[in-house]
């Protein structure tokens, strides 16, 4: 029993023993160490154990100051872990220093972590400046003053500018500044016909207004792919314009008929009132005979002429009218 109890003992010993010696090896990270100072990079054990309590991890700081070293570049440890507590990428930092140096782009520390602290990749940067990019603009519809509509598609060759990387604007704004340069050259041709037979006209024009200003790219050339004929806006605004100058005519008219009916129903209706006066007066001319029979003032004679005219004149506007008595 003695001897079983001494040997699970001298197990538990051993396990302590080695959880501890992997909790030192871990907060003392002896190869890391070993591996820095064989490389040439100069860096305490003390200042790794302290990047462990910092929680920084110290195998991407000693990775990245190797790669610097051997690649000629003086980087300094508490700068790569201010940068790394800051949030940045250290290893891309580091990619972008030594390609930099190798392709001879003059690119110091400070601009790579503010450009990579800016959100952008400062590594596919540096590869943009090496092998510029190519944008392929959408089309973009323009109408030539004959009215004849086109419709270009366009290659924007650009190369990054590594010193307006941070607060320069980015692809979307070079592609609409083309767009934009690319309308305001075709809608100042005369004629469609000189677009397409001169397509670099565009380009020139284009590349002569300085695109890229304020922006994180250099323009070095842009190249028109495809060129296609679309509608004939100009006869379709004409076509349009004549339908509304008809509607507008047809809708005055209209107006000019609705007026016109009303005042031939107005008239109408005074014709109408005038007659029920003559009626009226025409009533009234029998009681008024009356009354001057009564008062003396028309005798039977004068009675029996009246009636005569009257007849007469009934009787010449029979003949004069035979028409309308049919």
């Amino acid at each position: 029993m003695v001897e079983i109890g001494s040997v699970g003992m001298l197990a538990l010993i051993c396990f302590a023993g080695f959880v501890l010696l992997m909790l030192i090896f871990y907060f003392i990270p002896m190869g890391l160490w070993f591996s820095a100072l064989v490389s040439g990079v100069r860096i305490s054990l003390l200042q790794l154990v302290l990047m462990r309590w910092r929680k920084v991890p110290p195998s991407t700081i000693v990775s990245a100051m190797i790669e610097g070293t051997k690649a000629g570049l003086t980087i300094n440890a508490n700068e790569l872990e201010a940068h790394y507590l800051a949030g940045g990428n250290v290893t891309n930092v580091v990619h972008a220093l030594v390609s930099a140096q190798k392709a001879n782009i003059n690119l110091d520390f400070q601009m790579a972590t503010a450009i990579d602290l800016a959100g952008r990749d400062v590594f596919e940067a540096v590869q943009m400046s090496v092998n510029p990019k190519v944008i392929n603009t959408p089309p973009v519809s323009a109408v030539a003053k004959d009215g004849i509509q086109l419709i270009a598609k366009a290659r924007v060759t650009v190369r990054a500018n590594i010193k307006q990387l941070v607060g320069g604007a980015g692809e979307e704004t070079v592609l609409a500044r083309v767009g934009e340069g690319i309308v305001s050259s075709i809608g100042s041709s005369e004629t469609h016909k000189v677009v397409l037979e001169n397509p670099d006209l565009i380009s020139r024009a284009v590349l002569m207004k300085g695109l890229d200003a304020g922006t994180a790219f250099e323009i070095l050339s842009i190249d028109i792919a495809d060129i296609d004929v679309g509608k004939n806006i100009g006869a379709e605004l004409q076509m349009d314009q004549a339908n509304a100058d008809k509607n507008i005519a047809q809708a005055k008219a209209e107006e000019r008929r609705a007026m016109a009916i009303a005042l031939e129903q107005e008239n109408k209706a005074k014709a109408q009132d005038a007659r029920a006066r003559v009626i009226e007066a025409e009533a009234e001319v029998p009681l008024a005979i009356a009354e001057a029979f009564r008062s003396g003032n028309l005798g039977i004679m004068d009675y029996y002429k009246l009636k005569n005219i009257q007849a007469d004149t009934t009787m010449r506007e029979t003949i004069a009218k035979p028409a309308d008595k049919k």
